[in-house]
């Protein structure tokens, strides 16, 4: 199925087919009169009194060939109430045969004039379906056309739904990929297409890789027959001599556990272990195409976390690009040495205003938080409150997590400078943080979001149908526009 978006400037009146229509929070219709019959209008208002008004959406079957579906608007509707209703509309049109629909801006009873834009936001996101891999892919094209000359969104506006559509789809796209096809020779090749989008992109293979010393990163990826590499992304929409906003993800593209294996139950779902990577690509290409206002780095680890006669063991030893020496306790806490590289050779590279790392990083931050927040930490109180705003408006939402010098004493190592888990027990996800911070060097404001509980899921949300979410392009773009541009 593919989502087509029309405007015209007739009138729904005109309209024999499926038709839209917005009412008050009542579902009051005497204002519609203009847009349906008589016949129409006395055969739904009839229907009203017995129908369950506290819905938002009511669909009326007229005929055979025709629906009126009613759609109610609340008082004080935040913009992500909007999306969230265009996503509900989606799920009431996204069946049967009928396949063309027409909406009225005109008969919208309130004055936000962004409402028609974030409501086909909220819908083209939640249409989303990764089904490339289907032999019976179905050809059904779901046309929606606005009418009327009232609400429609600017080209301004349109550009930049557009480049935040493309850049969580882009990145749902890699989550959705499986380890066969998206390895980390292929994701490297995929970043680097992003260039015809305007991004400057430069790959470090495992040769420059060895010559940076960056061991906690290679050593991951030892086991496996494909390569390993740290890719940047970079967009300059300001001056040249404005520090950058950093962002560092995580990509490991298949994670056995290596010689720590995981149990075949959890392993099948591995593939998604890159999707903190996939945030950073796709808030970049969002970036690039709506041509923002900031100077920006992303910064990616691509490893694959295999099990070989050539694979990191418990036990060994790594030093890292930052000098601190790792001692590897279990393999499958790889996320982080793969980030330690990344985040100390992003801070020393480009001297960022703030750094922000995403990863799957823990299990134990779905225990604590489910699927309704990521995990936030943080060294900067200004910046975790940036996010936490910016979460909030688009409801893609993070829960601030502690962080204390008491945590050090369970990641400190005997036989090296720190150790890659926490075997005492407890606070998983805190320490995995504390492991982090310890390669940040000179201070910068970082914030890390462990996004294990809401990168991926099984029975879809508000603006997703299941699968990939994409999580964390839309906050940080979000992000972005309210503070930095």
């Amino acid at each position: 199925m593919s989502l087509k978006i029309n405007y015209s400037n007739n009138s729904i009146s005109k309209v024999p087919a499926n038709t839209v229509l917005f009412t008050d929070e009542k579902f009051n219709i005497n204002n519609l009169k203009k847009y349906i019959s008589n016949t129409e209008f006395s055969y739904i208002n009839d229907l009203l009194k017995t129908n369950d008004t506290k819905k938002n959406i009511l669909v009326f079957e007229v005929n055979s060939k025709k629906k009126i579906i009613l759609i109610s608007i609340k008082k004080n509707l935040k913009n992500f109430d909007i999306e969230n209703l265009g996503a509900e509309f989606f799920g009431r049109i996204n069946y049967g045969k009928n396949s063309e629909y027409f909406l009225s801006s005109d008969s919208l009873p309130n004055k936000n004039e962004n409402f028609i834009g974030y409501f086909l936001h909220g819908l083209k996101l939640k249409s989303y379906k990764f089904n490339k891999y289907k032999t019976k892919n179905k050809s059904r094209v779901l046309s929606v056309t606005i009418l009327g000359n009232k609400n429609k969104p600017s080209n301004q506006k349109k550009l930049k739904f557009k480049a935040i559509e493309e850049g969580t789809f882009f990145a749902r796209d890699l989550v959705s990929e499986p380890g066969n096809v998206l390895h980390p020779d292929e994701y490297a090749k995929r970043i680097n297409s992003l260039k015809r989008d305007g991004l400057k992109i430069s790959i470090y293979d495992e040769k420059k890789l060895k010559k940076l010393g960056m061991n906690a990163l290679l050593g991951v990826g030892q086991g496996s027959i494909r390569g390993s590499y740290l890719v940047i992304m970079e967009w300059n929409g300001a001056k040249k001599n404005s520090k950058p906003l950093a962002f560092v993800g995580k990509g490991v593209c298949f994670d056995t556990g290596g010689y720590s294996l995981k149990p075949a139950k959890f392993m099948e779902d591995m593939t998604y272990d890159m999707a903190g990577s996939a945030a950073v690509v796709g808030l970049m290409k969002s970036l690039a195409l709506r041509k923002a206002k900031i100077n920006a780095v992303g910064v990616v680890g691509l490893v694959e976390n295999m099990v070989s006669g050539n694979a990191q063991r418990p036990g060994d030893i790594v030093k890292s690009y930052s000098g601190k020496t790792i001692e590897v306790l279990n393999t499958d806490a790889e996320g982080r040495l793969v980030l330690a590289d990344a985040l100390t050779f992003t801070e020393k590279k480009y001297q960022p205003k703030f750094i922000i790392d995403l990863a799957t990083l823990t299990g134990a931050i779905i225990v604590s938080l489910g699927s309704e927040y990521a995990g936030l930490f943080s060294n900067d109180d200004k910046l975790s409150k940036q996010i936490f705003n910016a979460g909030e408006n688009v409801e893609e939402k993070v829960w601030r997590m502690p962080l204390h010098k008491n945590y050090d004493k369970l990641m400190n190592s005997k036989n090296a400078d720190i150790q890659n888990i926490n075997y005492v027990g407890g606070a998983g996800s805190t320490t995995a943080a504390q492991f982090l911070q310890r390669f940040i060097l000179n201070k910068t404001p970082w914030a890390h979001l462990d996004i294990a509980g809401m990168a991926f899921s099984k029975y879809g949300g508000a603006l997703n149908s299941g699968g990939a979410t994409g999580f964390g392009v839309r906050l940080l773009n979000q992000l972005i526009e309210e503070n930095y541009e």
